[in-house]
């Protein structure tokens, strides 16, 4: 090659360079990108990375803006009241022009907590179907945020993430709980509903705050600071996956259902004469597998009708502690690894027969307290035509093990999910937030609280527009009714929810009469959703509607009796399906029995004429108050509460 040649391409080399420099791409964060709802009537934030000092520009709804990088390429650009409406398209160029496409402008909110509100529509459909079944509305969107964990930095975007609608390609997707409220408040505003869903089953609220928010909590600073070694990190999860899948192969190897490779515990030709009984569902504890490690083989035989033969039919087995895998005639249905999700199998066509059919369920159990939980449903369903498998089945123990041992998550270690779920939103304008968690902080019921109360403003703190509403779930009833008054950590836990009303600008919804005894996920979504949008119509959109439940306000003793006054009574108190009940009361040895308690006007006078000098009464003071019934006339449940140690 000549001289002249040579010059000629390194010339044109520098130039593509220069060009490169000059004109650098322009990143944006997954959160601008195309489908996204941006909030109306508000200061709304645009921003991204490009080359140091160079001119940005935006063209929105007939509007143009600009601004320039600073030294490190970064840039923003404010745009002011935007109306509520869409689709539009928005141009953003620096020498390169990015187009996104399908924005809408309407309000945007923050969907955060734990497994109740990450818990997606797919997980409760059935309850659901008809109702959605059809159900198709690109102005209300969601976006999914990434489960991650840091605990060295604050991440100024995330790896992936879109804006997806709720239509039928992507509803089961959607948290069940944030979709309902973001149906009733688009059904009544007409407006487009973003959700960004910022969620991780099984969080404490210590996951979601600042490193500044963690400093007034030392233990749980001081664990976040442990954490940022990342050798410290690597060293616990190797040894827990060692550990689990060591204690898995030895379970699979011990498993007599499985050692016999030509008769496993599964075949429809296995002799079962010398198999035990026991009903189903139930719980080993009281039986001889009380205790028990390991496995244990179910199997049971139903007739099925020639009608039920030559279609998908579904295999319901409520839920099961700890895991199982399930077979019909020999072959396998499915399998849950853990104890929380609904065991729903799809049976496929021509695999029941007429006349005898086998079930069998391969039970592992893995801290000895395993087991059908009850009151939940056990049936084959086809259709219309239902067969109940509640009742005998005979089992067998496979193979017995030690407890084993349960795994560190270190994603639920504080600080590291704000750093890479929260962080990455500041930027991004909202109208509020909504929130489910808590489950996980009962083991600290009073201090939940002040940390509460501290992620609440912490989170405004960072996000810089002022005291957006916050609205959130008080936990449900859950576990065993108890005939006598009782406590227990959800009951003082739910006390702590409701000392946070004190933050500004709160809203609490109860959920008292929302939960399930025997499932710390209750299927009914819709109607915490439907509360936590009456929430919003009042505290964030202004409407002057009633949208609390009574609180207790004060309370007055006369005599032997006592006189509570409430806040939030509205059209007046009621007692739903008869008298009042899940009152207590008790004299100064604090020993509380079952109270009469009666509505007079606005108050309710609550009495025990046994209890001749009353200083207490508590309400539905239990981990499960069955049958807790106060409510105001437009339908919404009274707050438990307790007057001794408030």
């Amino acid at each position: 090659m000549n001289r002249s040649k040579k010059f000629v391409l390194v010339c044109f080399g520098l130039m593509l360079v220069l060009s490169v420099t000059a004109f650098g791409e322009i990143k944006l964060p997954k959160l601008v990108s195309d489908g996204m709802i941006l909030q109306r009537d508000a200061n709304v934030r645009i921003w991204g990375w490009t080359d140091p000092n160079e001119t940005v520009t935006i063209k929105f709804i007939r509007a143009n803006y600009s601004a320039t990088a600073d030294a490190a390429g970064n840039w923003q650009i404010v745009m002011s009241n935007l109306p509520a409406g869409g689709p539009y398209d928005m141009q953003i160029s620096s020498g390169t022009t990015i187009t996104l496409h399908n924005i809408l402008v309407g309000d945007v909110w923050v969907c955060s907590g734990q497994s109740n509100m990450e818990l997606p529509i797919s997980r409760v459909i059935w309850k659901y179907e008809d109702e959605l079944k059809a159900y198709n509305n690109s102005n209300i969107r969601q976006f999914n945020v990434p489960q991650k964990y840091d605990f060295k930095a604050s991440h100024q975007d995330m790896e992936s993430g879109e804006w997806a609608p709720a239509t039928q390609a992507n509803l089961m997707k959607f948290s069940a709980i944030a979709f309902f409220f973001a149906r009733e408040l688009y059904d009544k505003y007409r407006v487009p509903i973003g959700l960004i869903n910022a969620s991780l089953g099984g969080s404490p609220a210590q996951a979601w705050m600042s490193e500044d928010a963690l400093k007034a909590f030392p233990d749980y600073y001081q664990e976040a600071l442990k954490f940022r070694d990342e050798d410290l990190i690597r060293q616990i999860e190797t040894a827990d996956n060692v550990r689990i899948a060591d204690w898995y192969r030895r379970l699979t190897q011990k498993d007599l259902g499985y050692t016999d490779l030509r008769n496993p515990w599964n075949s429809l030709k296995l002799d079962t004469r010398d198999w035990a009984k026991m009903p189903v569902p139930g719980y080993w504890k009281g039986t001889v597998l009380e205790g028990v490690n390991g496995v244990v083989w179910f199997r049971r035989t139903v007739n099925v009708p020639a009608s039920m033969t030559g279609k998908e039919s579904l295999l319901i087995l409520g839920r099961i502690v700890d895991a199982d895998s399930a077979f019909v005639n020999g072959q396998f249905a499915g399998t849950v690894s853990y104890q929380y999700p609904p065991r729903r199998y799809k049976i496929p066509a021509g695999l029941l027969k007429a006349g005898e059919n086998v079930i069998t369920v391969r039970v592992v159990s893995n801290i000895g307290d395993a087991g059908f939980v009850p009151d939940k449903d056990y049936q084959i369903v086809c259709g219309d035509q239902k067969i109940d498998l509640q009742g005998e089945w005979q089992y067998r123990l496979g193979a017995t093990m030690e407890p084993l041992e349960g795994q560190t998550f270190i994603r639920w270690k504080p600080l590291g999910l704000y750093n890479a779920m929260i962080a990455p939103l500041l930027n991004y304008r909202i109208k509020g937030v909504i929130w489910y968690q808590g489950e996980s902080n009962t083991g600290q019921p009073v201090e939940y609280y002040p940390l509460f109360s501290a992620l609440i403003t912490d989170w405004r703190r960072q996000w810089k527009q002022g005291d957006f509403p916050f609205l959130f779930v008080q936990l449900p009833n859950f576990m065993e009714a108890k005939a006598q008054p009782s406590t227990g950590n959800w009951a003082v836990f739910r006390e702590s929810q409701l000392k946070t009303l004190s933050v500004p600008n709160t809203a609490m919804v109860v959920a008292i009469d929302a939960g399930e005894w025997n499932d710390i996920h209750p299927l009914n979504k819709k109607i915490v959703g439907q509360r936590l949008a009456l929430a919003a119509r009042q505290l964030a959109y202004g409407e002057n509607i009633e949208y609390s439940g009574p609180i207790l306000h004060s309370m007055k003793i006369d005599g032997g009796r006592i006189i509570l006054s409430f806040d939030h009574i509205s059209s007046g108190l009621v007692a739903k399906g008869g008298e009042l009940k899940q009152f207590a009361i008790a004299g100064a040895d604090q020993q509380f029995v079952w109270a009469i308690a009666k509505i007079e006007g606005d108050k309710i006078v609550v009495w025990n004429d046994k209890i001749k000098q009353p200083v207490a009464v508590r309400y539905a003071w239990a981990e499960n108050p069955a049958g807790a019934n106060l409510y105001n006339k437009e339908g919404l449940p009274a707050s438990p509460f307790r007057t001794d140690e408030y």
